[in-house]
Parts: structure tokens; C-alpha cells; sequence
């Protein structure tokens, strides 16, 4: 082998040893909010997107302060990924701050959104919205890309309007400022379906070459997420109606108005507040009135106050939730794995095996037409 010939192997060889990272440096880049929305990029990106999640696994979005480096990582985003709904006020004035220009995915966007009116008070019957209206097929949405638009202006949520302090979170059950709206709709996998279609929408405008690759992933999540789904309906089934359960903070609202359990809080929407003296007095009234079966603790709230209403009542602590983080290991470190798990914690505490009245045909009345995602929110 000549001298020549020996330098151009080498220079072939050097030039497929660095197309991995020239791979790499083609990626999209996608800054996240929090773990569960980075799980869900991971599962339609696939190879093509680098993620990078601001709130960690097990960390609290709900009282997270930004750092500079928070700022850097979104001047660096293609896309930026947030839950919206006021879950993380602090997200919004970051996006201004930062003056990120790239493409912005509201994963919120077109789902049916609960009103947050103390879901302490849903008793089962508020509840009759039964879920064959929900079991569309991936088809649904299915919607192309230029039917979403994802354009910026869709997204300019006038972040004066939500540029509350914390300072305004600490407060009672009713006047906690996320606004109007139950902000956790991860919760019902139904309406995730909503955050998967707005969260591939979003890839396909930042790189529509990969774009056929991204519906591929999507529809391969959406249908694992249909099996999950109907995981949970199966466990959740066993659990008798009138069951209680309290969790520490008002997290589980679309789960309960999804799978039927009744979820009671010693706290509104937010981690930031401490229940008062006659809050928690009233709690254990609530337990004793209301058949609660068991106490649950949750990854990222304060678990003193669990301990204490299990000090004053003696009722079980059944485990480990998970509702606005995902765990750092273990089955609960995916979004699919963290609604499977707590489907079989409730289970587990709570079950009646042969118990069959509990009425888990909740047919979702409100018409999930995720072909048009209004941006009419």
C-alpha cells in the first residue's frame, strides 16, 4: 500500500469515526420544564433530539427557581417544551427573560382542561364520563402539521399575565394561583395523548426531514400508552367506589376524574403551602366521614404532613406516589412506568378482588376533538 493510498484510508476512516458526533451535533435540542415532559420528547424524538430537563426527576416544578444557567440552556433550544395551565409560572417569565425565539410547544394545548374548584368535593357520580368516547385511534390525531401551526403567536400566553411571585402561592385550598384550571392533566393518559401529538408537532416544525420518523415514534407511544391506560382501568376496577384516599397535595384530580378513585389533599394545587391548624382538623373529620382507606406520600411534597394525620388517625401509609415528578430509578422513572406504578400502589392498598360495582365506564362526555387543538384557550 503506497504512502498515498495509506493517508486517504486514514482520512476515511477518521471521517466515519467522526460522523457520530456530527450526528449528535445535528440533533434538536429541547429544553423541558420538568421530567415528565422530557420522558415524553425522549419517546417521539428518538435519536434525533438531545433533552434537557430544567426540573429533574423528583424535583418540585411547582416552587423551582430558575438559575442563569437555566437562561443559557433555552438561548441554546430549538424547541421548549412546558406544560402550561400556570403548572410553572416561573417557566414563562424564564422564556421572556431568556428572550428564546425558537419553537415553542404549550404541551397543554387542546386538552379539556378541569376547572379547579376543590376536587375534595367530587363524590364518584361527579364523575360518569365514561371512556369509550376516548378510546379513538391513533388517527385522530393524527392531524398533519399544518393544521397545527405551532406558530409563535399561537403561544404568546402574555407573560405579564402570569407573572405572579411566589409569594402569591402559599395560600388556602381555593385561591392558589394557578388559576382557574387543574393543571395536571398528565394525569389522565387520555389527555396525554394531547401532550404526545403537540410535542411531535412541535419536532416536526424544528425538523420536518425527520418528520415521517416522529409520527412513527408517536404512534408506537400512543398505542403503549393505550395499553397502559387499560392497565390501569383493569387495576383500578378492583378498587371499591366509595374508597378515599389523601395524597399531599390536590395532584390527582384527572386521574380521579379518569379512573374513579377519590383523591382528598391537606393542600391545594401547590407543594408551597402548609395546611393550616383547622385545614388539618378538618382533615381528620374528612377521614373519618369519608371511608379514606389509606395515605399516600408523594416524591416531591413534604411527607411530615402525611406522617402526622397517620399519627392522629392510625390509618395505613400505603407507599409512594408519583404525580408531578418522575423518580430518579426504579419503574417510576418513565411517565408510563410512574402511572402503571401508581395504579398498582392504589391497587394494592385498596382492592376488593371480585368487587365489581365500581362503576369505571366513566364515559368522558366532554368531546375530545384533539383534530383541532384550538388555540382558543
Amino acid at each position: 500500500m503506497s504512502l498515498s493510498s495509506s493517508s486517504r484510508w486514514l482520512v476515511g476512516v477518521s471521517a466515519m469515526l467522526a460522523l457520530p458526533a456530527a450526528i449528535a451535533n445535528e440533533r434538536v435540542n429541547v429544553v423541558t420544564s420538568f421530567s415528565i415532559l422530557a420522558d415524553m420528547v425522549e419517546n417521539v424524538g428518538g435519536e434525533h433530539v438531545n433533552v434537557t430537563s430544567l426540573v429533574g426527576p423528583d424535583g418540585d416544578a411547582h416552587v423551582y427557581s430558575p438559575s442563569p444557567g437555566d437562561a443559557r440552556a433555552l438561548a441554546g433550544a430549538d424547541v421548549v417544551v412546558f406544560n402550561g395551565l400556570l403548572f410553572e409560572g416561573w417557566m414563562e417569565r424564564l422564556i421572556e427573560a431568556s428572550d428564546y425565539s425558537g419553537i415553542l410547544v404549550t404541551a397543554t394545548d387542546g386538552i379539556n382542561a378541569l376547572g379547579y374548584a376543590g376536587h375534595d368535593d367530587h363524590g364518584h357520580d361527579d364523575h360518569d364520563h365514561g371512556h369509550d368516547d376516548h378510546d379513538h385511534g391513533h388517527d385522530d390525531h393524527d392531524h398533519g402539521h399544518d393544521d397545527h401551526g405551532h406558530g409563535h403567536d399561537d403561544h404568546d400566553h402574555g407573560h405579564d399575565d402570569h407573572d405572579h411571585g411566589h409569594d402569591d402561592h402559599g395560600h388556602g385550598h381555593h385561591d392558589h394561583e394557578h388559576g382557574d384550571d387543574d393543571p395536571h392533566a398528565w394525569q389522565d393518559m387520555q389527555q396525554a395523548r394531547v401532550y404526545v401529538a403537540n410535542i411531535r408537532d412541535g419536532l416536526i416544525e424544528a425538523d420536518s426531514d425527520n418528520a415521517e420518523s416522529y409520527q412513527a415514534n408517536a404512534e408506537r407511544y400512543l398505542a403503549e400508552m393505550a395499553n397502559v391506560d387499560a392497565e390501569i382501568r383493569a387495576l383500578i376496577g378492583e378498587i371499591p367506589a366509595s374508597a378515599s384516599v389523601i395524597t399531599g397535595h390536590d395532584s390527582f384530580g384527572y386521574f380521579s376524574n379518569a379512573y374513579g378513585v377519590n383523591f382528598l389533599s391537606p393542600v391545594g394545587l401547590s407543594t408551597e403551602a402548609d395546611p393550616s391548624g383547622a385545614r388539618m382538623a378538618a382533615l381528620v373529620d374528612v377521614i373519618q366521614q369519608e371511608n379514606v382507606k389509606a395515605l399516600f406520600h408523594e416524591n416531591m411534597t413534604n411527607q411530615s404532613i402525611i406522617n402526622q394525620l397517620a399519627e392522629e388517625t392510625g390509618l395505613p401509609i400505603a407507599g409512594t406516589l408519583y404525580a408531578d415528578a418522575l423518580a430518579s430509578e426504579g419503574e417510576a422513572s418513565t411517565y408510563l412506568g410512574m402511572m402503571r406504578h401508581n395504579a398498582s400502589v392504589l391497587h394494592a392498598a385498596l382492592a376488593e378482588p371480585g368487587h365489581d360495582d365500581h362503576d369505571h365506564d366513566h364515559d368522558h362526555d366532554h368531546d375530545h376533538d384533539h383534530d383541532h387543538h384550538g388555540h382558543n384557550h
